[in-house]
């Protein structure tokens, strides 16, 4: 199985925090990151989409943060 996951955040070091904690499971970025202004909270938010090969088969009931 390959998993996804969206990792976002507010433009913070909790982001890079975020991303680094991903990397370090294993998980591998997939594609660039992007940025955004959230006018509503007058922040920019940062997204980035990682992958990760896994055991198992898919299922929406796999818990993607625990892999």
């Amino acid at each position: 199985m390959i998993a996804y996951r969206l990792l976002t955040e507010d433009d913070t070091s909790a982001f890079c925090h975020k991303v680094t904690d991903a990397l370090n499971k294993g998980w591998s970025l997939h594609g660039s990151p992007t940025m955004t202004f959230d006018a509503a909270r007058g922040v920019v938010r940062c997204a980035q989409a990682v992958v990760k090969e896994a055991e198992g088969e898919y299922s929406p009931e796999v818990k993607l943060g625990q892999l």
